[in-house]
């Protein structure tokens, strides 16, 4: 089934629906239950990131083949982690299909927050780099595969775009949902229901209290700082946290919009909807991507849903099995 094909049922084909649900704590019951044998096969990694910085993660091998089909690494979102819903359940499918699964958190995501003293940013793209790089030095495999989703299917783009030059081998690389303009992604917030807001501001409070609490002589933002709205808040970081200078500099910074991956040299995938309530359509449709790359837009899916029915499966999970068996000749 082509994206474009892709029909949930008629009580699931609002935008907001999908992408409310499939965070829901309803999804995560469904997720924890499927996703056992990934958590309970899964060893805990902490990877040398460079520059000091480590990451971590848990490795997940697979035991239905004689080989490893490849390894897959896998990207959460902003303010999500190892454990969001969607991650769970795309590494059990694939552990199920014979890869070897490869779930990262971000600086500061999970259990994470002690492992660096600084904050995390979304322009932080070179630690994400050095830790695939690691990974693969690590745990050489037949395949290296890469998939991320919102947030982490921008950094996934990134990755592709340096990988040659990292020299990481990697195989193919799978976007659900990206964020592409991150000034356009900001504005889409704020202008959209106010919940979406509130959610990740609740999510990113709640992180900053957490890491503060950890680096206590740390002044990282003042109360009434943290007080501010999505705008306010992160042009404090910025300014405070980051050699950028100016918020639209920093969010410059790890905007893939136009033809900035026009230097692809990895096969990429990359999926969204058209109804995506946080990251504008009209971001992908100016894209400048190379032949190679492959731009699938469904009509539904909300942002990062994509449930066709009450079991709450989703097609975004097909996709990436799919676009990575498709890179390994399955």
């Amino acid at each position: 089934m082509r994206p474009a094909d892709f029909a949930p049922h008629p009580l699931l084909r609002n935008a907001h629906v999908q992408s409310v649900l499939g965070s829901s704590p309803l999804r995560r019951g469904l997720a924890l239950r499927r996703a056992r044998h990934l958590q309970r096969r899964a060893q805990p990694v902490i990877l040398d990131a460079g520059g000091g910085v480590r990451l971590a993660g848990y490795r997940t091998v697979q035991d239905v083949l004689p080989q490893a089909r490849g390894l897959a690494v896998l990207l959460h979102g902003w303010e999500g982690s190892a454990r969001s819903n969607y991650i769970l359940q795309t590494g059990a499918r694939l552990l199920a299909e014979g890869w070897d699964v490869f779930r990262l958190n971000f600086r500061d995501h999970g259990d994470t927050h002690h492992l660096n003293r600084e904050l995390f940013h979304s322009c932080r793209i070179d630690e994400v780099v050095g830790a695939v790089a690691a990974l693969a030095r690590r745990f050489p495999s037949p395949a290296l595969a890469l998939a991320g989703f919102s947030l982490g299917g921008n950094f996934a783009l990134r990755v592709a775009l340096r990988a040659p030059a990292a020299g990481i081998p990697l195989r193919c690389t799978v976007a659900v949902c990206p964020v592409v303009d991150p000034h356009a992604g900001l504005a889409a917030l704020e202008r959209g229901p106010r919940f979406y807001h509130d959610y990740f501001m609740l999510k990113w409070r709640q992180s900053l209290k957490r890491k503060q609490a950890l680096f206590p002589q740390e002044r990282y933002f003042e109360p009434k700082e943290l007080a501010q709205d999505m705008r306010g808040l992160t042009r404090t970081l910025v300014e405070r946290h980051t050699p950028f200078g100016s918020l639209e500099r920093y969010l410059d910074g790890y905007s893939i919009a136009g033809d900035r991956l026009s230097g692809l040299a990895v096969p990429v995938s990359i999926l969204t909807a058209a109804d995506d309530p946080v990251i504008p359509v009209a971001d992908f449709r100016r894209l400048a991507l190379p032949p190679e790359a492959e731009l699938d837009i469904a009509p539904y899916g909300g942002h990062c849903g994509f449930l066709r029915d009450f079991r709450l499966a989703s097609y975004a999970e097909d996709y990436v099995a799919a676009r990575l068996a498709r890179a390994t000749g399955d």
